[in-house]
């Protein structure tokens, strides 16, 4: 019989995310775990991966070698990690009937349907396959055991809906630039780690960045005061951030 995880809402205000590491390798618990088929429905030893073909359905998972965290695929459309009760990641996505799918071309997806809804934007990386870790972290390695996809990062495009606070960190697809929300309230945007290029110059504690459905990329105060705005309302659904390497 499955395991019985807690479901895990829409969240009703942004909430911090975990802090993941800046580098990541795979380690030695998750390269000697269990390899499961295409699916995992809990009747058997759960591996913590997946790898390319493999899909998670509504209720199906992964679980982390020491036992710790499990990446469930939740019947609402949400993918979620989770450590005992408390979720401490999630795609935020809330499409039912929703499958999460490790593509063969190094994507990542949440497909409802024939319809995308969430990705990794890492498709060139063949090959490439998901570890859940012990020590917190979703990773995605091509075939180098190179990382090229952690949960702290949204690679191209933040999408509407979508909450920095301060994780997780915007980066340009050639990931020279990434724009983070920093601790102090200044949203910047920055060139290899260390080069400022723009900020918001906003001051303020438990600050978030929210990319909102009408078009506005929006600096909120811990008590949702709006410190600084795109002014980009143009109540179209499917408005994005983007960084790219022209800036």
């Amino acid at each position: 019989m499955s395991p019985r995880w807690p479901w895990v809402p829409p969240p009703a205000a942004p909430c911090l995310l975990a802090t993941v590491l800046d580098t990541a390798t795979p380690s030695s618990a998750a390269t000697t775990s269990t390899t499961a088929g295409s699916s995992e429905s809990g009747t058997t030893a759960v591996s913590s991966f997946l790898t390319r073909g493999q899909y998670l359905k509504p209720g199906q998972y992964r679980r982390s070698p020491n036992g710790v965290y499990a990446l469930v695929m939740q019947a609402d459309g949400n993918l979620v990690l989770i450590k005992g009760r408390t979720a401490i990641w999630s795609s935020q996505t809330y499409r039912k009937a929703s499958t999460v799918v490790m593509q063969h071309d190094g994507n990542l997806a949440i497909i409802s349907g024939r319809t995308p809804v969430w990705a990794t934007n890492t498709a060139g990386s063949t090959g490439a396959y998901l570890a859940v870790q012990n020590e917190s972290n979703l990773v995605m390695y091509n075939v180098r055991n190179k990382a090229v996809w952690l949960r702290a990062m949204v690679l191209g495009t933040l999408g509407a809906g979508r909450v920095m606070n301060p994780l997780p960190i915007l980066y340009s697809m050639n990931r020279i630039y990434r724009l983070q929300m920093q601790p102090d309230g200044n949203l910047v945007l920055v060139k290899y780690g260390k080069t400022p290029l723009w900020s918001t110059r906003t001051a303020s504690r438990g600050p978030f960045a929210a990319m909102q459905a009408d078009g506005n990329l929006v600096v909120y105060s811990a008590t949702k005061r709006a410190l600084w705005t795109s002014r980009t309302s143009a109540r179209v659904p499917s408005c994005r951030c983007r960084t790219t390497a022209t800036w």
